[in-house]
């Protein structure tokens, strides 16, 4: 945990059993900065059975920002949080007021965390990482305006440094998969919350994303793992934090920016991987099982209609890019396959004139006809494979299935904005569109199967290899429903992970892809 936050859990442990205070209640500093009040931890006590937890701004008559539960320790305890049952409830309470944020509320009944979670080493970042959070979202919701800049500066600092960061990964895996999506939307709406505010407004929010003022504190959040032949990499952006590239004017109005602003990105990266050993060399292949990225609401249906431009209003992914890299000197070779045949989408046009004119005098009639019909094949999504250096560069691109360009490179004309049949118009619910239903993007193995190999010098047996995965993904917003010219494309910040995978143990992992 970063030096400058305090170590909230070994403050609670050493305190000693409530019959020993000497007051009712005892304080800490959690963010001391410039300004003042300071921002306090307090705990106090009830009838000298129970004990309660309070975050508070330090002006001279104390105001609350957050309450815990009420909780009992074990009277014969010589510590005042010594026992596993006291420390387990205060934690899952920290976890669940985190979760209260998040618009699907969490049921708190399903929070279940393995009893070795809280004897194990880490605990003790976990349980402060988590207070941690708990901190930084409270300031965002609850702390007054004159002081929440200061506080939030403060604790973004310690919420993004690599300690934190570190320890949040072993946290999501605590979580689970369904707890850690809900942690993740808390934590990225009171982000896109606070750069709302920062930027003075949703009305300038276009105009003042590059200030350092309103640097996130984790612009991108992603954690890897490697197992049983699988490179997996999850990851989360709000879209707030994302990077514009392109925008045209004139500028969205608020009920677009509000629709557009509260969403995050959503995605998963799993490649599979198998080593061969031939009789001169290593081989490593790896392919794509499964990529997925989606594009999820931060609040309510309701509060998206009410505020909002509607819940279709959203970006889509159009390009994804990963480049994958074996840190190692012992390479031999590397070699890719052609780009996949990607399904074409047939689309026709007919066009005809017909008219005739036929007087009682069959000498003065007049026909007259005209036709037109075309045929195109266009495949909305391409997947192409290319080499720099022993790095293997991975792209899917979309591409407008009207006349063929780039979506992310590019923009639709204004008559094509107008067109109500304009394949990105109902993009989530035609027969043809090239998302899912929720508006994401699924590429599977099955269609995008095509491997990397990379020949490795037989030197390298019994050594643990390192790889890199680095990955872009741009979302793009084109109108969908709503009466707007305005578009753009933002980009994710670069994510660059460190993978290792020993040789010594995946020698014999001989499984086909």
């Amino acid at each position: 945990m970063a030096s400058s936050f305090p170590d909230v859990y070994a403050w609670l442990e050493n305190l000693p059993p409530i019959p020993e205070w000497k007051t009712d209640s005892i304080s800490m500093n959690l963010c001391s900065c410039s300004s003042i009040p300071s921002l306090k931890l307090s705990i106090k006590n009830y009838n000298k059975s129970s004990f309660s937890l309070s975050i508070y701004a330090d002006y001279n008559l104390p105001l609350s920002l957050w309450n815990s539960k009420h909780f009992s320790p074990n009277p014969i305890s010589s510590k005042l949080v010594d026992d596993r049952e006291t420390v387990s409830s205060l934690f899952l309470n920290i976890i669940e007021n985190v979760l209260m944020y998040c618009p699907n509320k969490s049921n708190s009944n399903l929070l279940r965390f393995p009893t070795s979670t809280y004897s194990q080493n880490n605990f003790k970042d976990l349980f402060n990482f988590s207070f941690l959070s708990l901190s930084f979202v409270i300031c965002i919701y609850e702390a007054p305006t004159d002081v929440r800049a200061s506080f939030l500066l403060t604790l973004r600092d310690q919420f993004a440094c690599p300690k934190s960061r570190e320890v949040s990964k072993i946290l999501m895996r605590f979580l689970g998969s369904n707890t850690e999506e809900k942690w993740m939307r808390s934590i990225n709406l009171a982000i896109t919350n606070w750069v709302s505010e920062l930027q003075g407004g949703i009305e300038n929010a276009y105009c003042r994303s590059s200030t350092e003022s309103c640097k996130t504190p984790s612009p991108l959040f992603s954690y890897s793992l490697s197992t049983l032949g699988l490179w997996k990499v999850q990851l989360y952006c709000p879209v707030m934090s994302m990077e514009v590239e392109k925008l045209s004017n004139p500028s969205p109005d608020e009920h677009l920016l509000f629709s557009l602003n509260y969403h995050q990105l959503e995605g998963v990266i799993q490649l599979n991987y198998k080593v061969i050993i031939q009789e001169k060399w290593i081989e490593v292949i790896v392919n794509t099982d499964n990529i997925r990225c989606d594009v999820v609401k931060l609040v309510t249906d309701t509060l998206m209609k009410e505020r909002g431009a509607g819940t279709s209003e959203k970006h889509f992914p159009s390009r994804i890019a990963l480049q994958i890299t074996p840190m190692h000197t012992n390479i031999i070779s590397i070699s890719v396959s052609k780009s996949s045949e990607n399904p074409a989408r047939e689309i026709g046009f007919e066009k005809s004139i017909e008219a005739s004119f036929e007087p009682p005098n069959p000498h003065m009639g007049l026909n007259f006809s005209a036709g037109e019909s075309m045929t195109i094949s266009l495949k909305p999504w391409k997947f192409e494979q290319s080499v720099y250096g022993n790095t293997a560069i991975l792209n899917w691109f979309l591409h407008d299935s009207v006349n063929g360009r780039e979506v992310f490179s590019s923009k639709p004309s204004k008559f094509a904005l107008l067109q109500p049949k304009a394949w990105f118009k109902n993009r989530y619910s035609n027969a043809y569109r090239p998302f899912t239903r929720q508006g994401g993007v699924v590429f599977a193995g099955d269609e995008y199967g095509e491997s990397v190999s990379w020949k490795v010098d037989k030197c390298c047996m019994g050594k643990t290899m390192e790889w890199e995965i680095k990955g872009w993904i741009w979302l793009t917003y084109w109108p969908n429903k709503h009466r707007t010219f305005y578009t753009e494309t933002r980009r994710a910040w670069e994510v660059a992970l460190e993978i290792e995978e020993s040789f010594s143990w995946t020698l014999m992992v001989l499984t086909p892809l």
